[in-house]
């Protein structure tokens, strides 16, 4: 369809105003160098005859061809082919780049049917695609470069309302030799049944029959694709054709969309079903003069048509983006499905669900299958402890709003959240650590954990989660962060092992780079993400592709970046090479000594590492724990809320002290180009292929790239408290908490509310493993309080070396043996 269209009753109107003669020839010829520039974009400019001729077509049509009726055509249709006979010989070549997003589009509903059909989907028969709107059939061509277009559909249908578009498309098909059906119709009228040869091709296959007929949907012929690429806007009565699109639609078919739009953030408040709205805000002046500039060719880009789009479909994907070359006009991509696809089947869904994030016993569905989770046999037992997901479904269902979006998703394991909360909201996009600083040699030694364990953990980078499914594989694994972008990351990388080959999964984390990544996470990831995390790292696709690493970004990355700056500002590079590339230990402390005077200078850390910016922003140290490590330093009790004088003049003093018992011993006791991965990608921005995380050998690939190597894995995007206290009790095993409660203010209850939690949702003899900056933080009492039983298994001395971060001070294991505070 048209992405400019019908201004020359516009274009007149203004050039009566001016000199018969100056003024059209100054607007003629400035439109026409402004849009042969654009659609030129940087590349070297051939005047040929032909290209010349293709743009002034273009510009006439676009800009001063008068309306004209065309005989025999009334309505939208004539209005139509009005505008495009002129054009419709040169529409591809002048929409390349002006009609962003439709490969986008494409990838994502390939990546999507690809996935489909690895699951089984299409094995009774080949699926059949319907292109709405398809004009010159551009989008059909185009997918061949995400699938085997003639091979992988049993039928591929074109509907279209303009005629000379229409015939373009034949053109195209008869020269690519493909069998497509283009049928010029109003969509509204479009039925399957009445363009098919051989009905039995778009049957619905065995799998299908009692999803029709429990759905309700009468048994006739349905697409399993149908996309639509800038024609929703175009069309009028766009009620009726999403409607007629969802009775189209196969029960486990797809809807893929690329249109433009301009929305405030205002407008989807509230709704939980639109798959995350980073980047949808279009400003004020913005949406005023992209409404008013498109209503001058008829096409519409009020916000209706997409809510009702995303009302009558299930969010699968969306995206919003800017198309910068021209100005930045706001567009979207969109994929679903059916809104609340087999409407038995969504409360067996909420039901798997919500048992998985709580460990409550799971009600057997009625009907004992469910297609998107395997299901284990259990009792039917009265779920009582219900999640934050299972509510806000329940919520969408009574309300006949579709569920949020992550219930659409292939893979469960990304539990639902709002991403609108100030909670959320606060850590601006970005999350704080792109690596784990915890060593899980020490967690797996201390926790012995098995295949039995119910495991929750904090999320941070997602290293040591990976490390033990690699070593233990564990029933279940929870994973909580309060910042969705963390989670985010931890996506980003279950997806990578389930798409790529080991030598793509290396690039993007072992080397911090992938020059096509924003290929590979379109058309091979997107299937295993949720929207949330496909959406924000769409707009992060720079991270691996720009010639900084990775792990430049993120607040970890500041650290990095500073040890960076510092090593070129005191010539230190290239001693910094030599001890990461050390091949004995007494090698690694000789270069130590000659580095230690600058990286452990008193100066620079009184300048620096004791400024609250770098303890925070690149370190990650909260005031909390600050205060934790200076109490140490001064010897102060550990709740003394008073002199707080004292504890900010020691700030300096105490953190420099702390860092040279951290950096010393490890300098002194692990040899950082073999074994101690954290500090060599603290120092050089990548790994190894000697010395990484366990979860980027080749080995671990192996089994993380199994089909149902993450089944057991949930991603919860909440506080601690919130996840814990919906668990059924006595169901976790092990918690590991990291330094987490080194977080909480002394004086309030947070630490008391959560302990209280844990043992409630702890088995007996289930284990807390936490790290803390104090030696012996306040909150150890607490556990004592409730029925642990506290032991330090590890305590960081000065000169000690106790694991190969060596950042904590102390390493606790809280066992659960006693009955709690309120028991």
């Amino acid at each position: 369809m048209a992405v400019l269209g019908l201004k020359s009753h516009y274009l007149s109107t203004v050039l009566s105003y001016v000199s018969p003669f100056t003024g059209p020839l100054l607007v003629l010829a400035g439109l026409l160098l402004i849009v042969y520039a654009a659609l030129s974009s940087q590349k070297k400019i051939q005047l040929s005859s032909n290209r010349f001729l293709t743009f002034c077509t273009f510009f006439y049509s676009t800009f001063l061809k008068p309306h004209s009726k065309e005989d025999g055509l009334v309505g939208q249709q004539g209005a139509l082919e009005s505008f495009y006979k002129v054009q419709a010989n040169v529409y591809d070549e002048t929409r390349k780049r002006l009609l962003c997003g439709r490969e986008d589009m494409l990838a994502l509903a390939a990546a999507q049917l690809n996935f489909q059909a690895q699951q089984g989907l299409f094995r009774h028969s080949k699926p059949v695609w319907v292109d709405i709107g398809g004009g010159t059939g551009y989008n059909i061509e185009a997918m061949r470069a995400f699938l085997d277009v003639p091979d992988f559909f049993s039928g591929v249908f074109l509907v279209d309302l303009s005629p000379s578009l229409c015939e373009v498309a034949k053109r195209r098909f008869q020269r690519l030799g493909w069998n497509v059906k283009v049928v010029c119709e109003d969509a509204r009228t479009f039925r399957l049944e009445d363009h098919l040869e051989k009905l039995d091709d778009a049957k619905p296959a065995a799998r299908e029959l009692s999803e029709y007929t429990t759905a309700g949907i009468d048994l006739v012929y349905k697409a399993d694709l149908i996309t639509m690429s800038y024609s929703l806007s175009m069309i009028p009565d766009y009620y009726n054709v999403v409607d007629s699109v969802v009775g189209l639609l196969a029960p486990t078919g797809l809807i893929g969309v690329v249109d433009f739009y301009v929305q405030s953030i205002v407008e989807t408040a509230g709704r939980n079903y639109v798959g995350g709205s980073l980047n949808r805000h279009v400003n004020w002046l913005g949406r005023v003069f992209w409404r008013a500039w498109f209503d001058c060719d008829r096409v519409s880009l009020e916000g209706a048509r997409r809510d009702y789009l995303e009302y009558r479909f299930g969010t699968k994907k969306i995206l919003d983006q800017r198309n910068y070359l021209l100005g930045g006009i706001p567009y979207y991509v969109f994929l679903g499905c059916h809104c609340q696809g087999v409407f038995a089947r969504s409360q067996d869904l909420l039901e798997t669900v919500d048992a998985s994030c709580t460990e409550s016993p799971q009600i057997v569905p009625a009907n004992g299958q469910d297609f998107l989770l395997p299901l284990l046999p259990q009792p039917a037992i009265a779920v009582e402890t219900r999640s934050k997901a299972y509510e806000s479904a329940i919520v969408n269902l009574s309300s006949k709003l579709p569920l949020p979006s992550t219930f659409y998703q292939s893979h469960q394991a990304r539990i639902y959240y709002d991403e609108q909360l100030e909670k959320h909201t606060q850590f601006n996009h970005d999350y704080l650590y792109s690596f784990t600083w915890e060593d899980p040699r020490v967690d797996q030694r201390l926790l012995q954990i098995n295949n039995d364990d119910t495991i929750l953990c904090l999320t941070s980078g997602g290293d040591n989660l990976l490390e033990y499914l690699i070593t233990a594989n564990p029933r279940r694994i929870h994973a909580v962060d309060l910042n969705p972008n963390q989670n985010h990351m931890l996506e980003l990388k279950v997806a990578a092992f389930q798409a790529l080959p080991y030598a793509d999964v290396w690039k993007m984390f072992g080397e911090g780079h992938h020059p096509n990544f924003r290929r590979l996470l379109v058309a091979k990831m997107s299937p295993h993400m949720s929207s949330q995390a496909f959406q924000f790292w769409m707009k992060h696709v720079g991270r691996f592709t720009s010639s900084a690493s990775f792990y430049d970004y993120g607040g970890s990355g500041h650290a990095i970046r500073l040890v960076r700056s510092l090593s070129w500002v005191f010539g230190l590079r290239q001693e910094i090479q030599k001890l990461c590339s050390c091949k004995t230990r007494n090698e690694q402390r000789e270069i130590w000594s000659k580095i230690r005077p600058v990286i452990l200078s008193r100066t620079l850390h009184w300048a620096l590492v004791g400024t609250e910016w770098f303890l925070w922003k690149a370190a990650g140290v909260p005031a909390a724990q600050r205060q934790l490590i200076i109490r140490d330093a001064l010897d102060l009790p550990c709740q003394e809320p008073s002199r707080l004088e004292r504890l900010s003049d020691a700030t300096g003093e105490a953190m420099w002290d702390y860092i040279v018992n951290t950096l010393d011993p490890v300098a002194q006791n692990t040899l950082l180009s073999d074994d101690n991965y954290h500090y060599l990608l603290t120092l050089t921005g990548r790994y190894t292929r000697r010395c990484h995380p366990l979860y980027l050998g080749p080995k671990a690939h192996t089994k993380l790239s199994k089909p149902h190597a993450f089944s057991g894995l949930r991603i919860h995007t909440d506080e601690l408290n919130e996840i814990i206290q919906r668990f059924k009790p006595a169901t976790l095993t092990i918690a590991i908490i990291m330094d987490s409660m080194d977080w909480f203010d002394p004086t309030t209850s947070a630490a008391s509310t959560q302990v209280r939690a844990l043992h409630r949702a702890l088995k007996q003899n289930g284990k807390v493993l936490l790290r803390s900056a104090g030696l012996k933080p306040w909150y150890v009492d607490v556990f004592g309080e409730f029925g642990f039983e506290t032991k330090r298994v590890a305590a960081r001395l000065p000169g000690m070396y106790v694991d190969r971060v060596n950042m904590y001070a102390s390493t606790w294991v809280m066992r659960k043996v006693g009955r709690g505070g309120d028991d």
